[in-house]
């Protein structure tokens, strides 16, 4: 599968990889940071989000092949691979699979199972009437009453747009990832070891990497660093931008 990226900048060529729900356009703040920096940012849309092609296979073997295929479209090799959240677990499986990465960065995600938890935004995007819809506003009420946090509702909400003929529609294949939501959490534990540079990058106020998770991120990747950024959740790239990429920066330079 081809999928729709953003490019930005020249240089060593970093590839970003969002998470569930999200798309490219939820990375262009940092893209263009790094750009400035003197790297050519590559930020992807995944399978069934954004501007990519929809397929009713969602599972992180695909998309990991779906980065490879994109490597080899732009003939890139040797590159900075980080991915946030669902993004970070297709980071994981690509590398235990191929091997045009010449660094990986994991965001506030860990090699384990997570239960599911998305089941509000399922039934949120599920509540919405596309065909009789008027307005973004409208919209935003019925995601209301499923989610209450107006951030969150804001982040689903950029996946809501126009189509020609006039009538909304989600950029996001709510069917599929209804169908195969357990799919995100699902465990990615490759076999062996992954001598690699890795950094493991986690929110100060985000439970999703824990300090049990240290040892088996290490066993996979012995050449991983553990970073915390405080002040930020889970969307670590956003609620501490330029903390996010400094990171990425520093790492890249010492490795």
């Amino acid at each position: 599968m081809s999928l729709y990226f953003r490019q930005i900048g020249q240089g060593h060529p970093i590839v970003l990889h969002h998470g569930v729900f999200g798309s490219s356009d939820n990375l262009l703040t940092v893209s263009r940071s790094l750009a400035e920096r003197g790297y050519s940012v590559y930020a992807l849309d995944a399978r069934n989000h954004g501007q990519s092609p929809r397929s009713d296979v969602f599972d992180y073997p695909s998309m990991a092949d779906d980065v490879e295929q994109f490597l080899i479209e732009q003939g890139l090799d040797e590159v900075t691979l980080v991915g946030h959240s669902m993004g970070g677990k297709v980071a994981m499986q690509y590398v235990s699979s191929f091997s045009r990465a010449k660094r990986l960065v994991v965001v506030d995600i860990a090699p384990k199972f997570y239960p599911v938890h998305h089941d509000h935004i399922i039934q949120a995007l599920q509540s919405v009437p596309l065909a009789t819809l008027s307005s973004r506003k409208e919209a935003e009420e019925y995601l209301a009453q499923w989610i209450p946090k107006p951030d969150e509702r804001q982040f689903i909400l950029k996946n809501l747009y126009r189509r020609e003929d006039g009538a909304f529609d989600w950029r996001i294949n709510v069917p599929v990832l209804a169908r195969e939501i357990y799919q995100v959490g699902g465990d990615v534990l490759p076999k062996g070891k992954f001598m690699l540079p890795a950094l493991f990058l986690a929110g100060g106020d985000s439970s999703y990497i824990l300090p049990e998770d240290h040892a088996t991120i290490l066993r996979l990747f012995p050449n991983a660093q553990m970073q915390t950024i405080e002040g930020a959740g889970h969307w670590v790239h956003a609620q501490q931008p330029a903390a996010f990429v400094e990171s990425i920066d520093y790492f890249i330079q010492s490795t």
